[in-house]
């Protein structure tokens, strides 16, 4: 795969980080599960998806269009401030 498509890469990065948002928001006890159906808190999973994101912001850190380090920081300041909700 040569050819890089700056569109697609930014919106599979996105894709990325609010999927990983909403699994954190699912161990949160924030969403319901959508497996189980139900609302299920498992603050450990959710602590290792938000350390997750911030080992990938850390990574790409510089790499990044500001809409996507702006999505990544919103989505890392409010899913921490949940968590110590």
């Amino acid at each position: 795969m040569t050819d890089r498509n700056p569109s697609r890469e930014a919106a599979l990065f996105l894709q990325l980080v609010l999927g990983l948002q909403q699994a954190a928001m699912v161990g949160l006890g924030k969403l319901m599960n959508p497996v189980s159906g139900k609302i299920d808190r498992n603050l450990e999973a959710a602590k290792n998806t938000i350390d997750t994101l911030g080992a990938i912001e850390a990574r790409v850190r510089g790499n990044l269009e500001p809409d996507e380090q702006r999505v990544l920081t919103q989505v890392l300041t409010d899913l921490r401030m949940n968590y110590v909700d």
